[in-house]
């Protein structure tokens, strides 16, 4: 698996809705009514990930919720980490 370099990187945030390149990961934060609302969220990720097999970090406090994505075993960003976050905007 291929690590994109950060000129890809940016290219392909232009596409996505809101994300950053941060340490060497794509991030997220979203902001929902209540924390039922963002653990609706998280499970909808979660149903994503698995399908993708592939895994972001989650962090939630309440009703924020943060995302960050990077391939682990890649040790970089890859178009997996692309891939996931075009699918969790997706989300209605």
């Amino acid at each position: 698996m291929t690590t994109m370099n950060e000129s890809s990187i940016k290219k392909q945030l232009q596409l996505l809705n809101n994300w950053s390149y941060v340490d060497n990961a794509i991030e997220k934060n979203y902001s929902f009514k209540n924390f039922a609302e963002a653990l609706l969220f998280i499970n909808k990720v979660g149903a994503i990930a698995e399908k993708l097999n592939h895994h972001p970090e989650l962090f939630n406090t309440y009703n924020k919720v943060k995302l960050r994505l990077t391939t682990h075993d890649a040790h970089g960003i890859t178009q997996k980490d692309f891939d996931l976050a075009a699918a969790v905007d997706a989300i209605p």
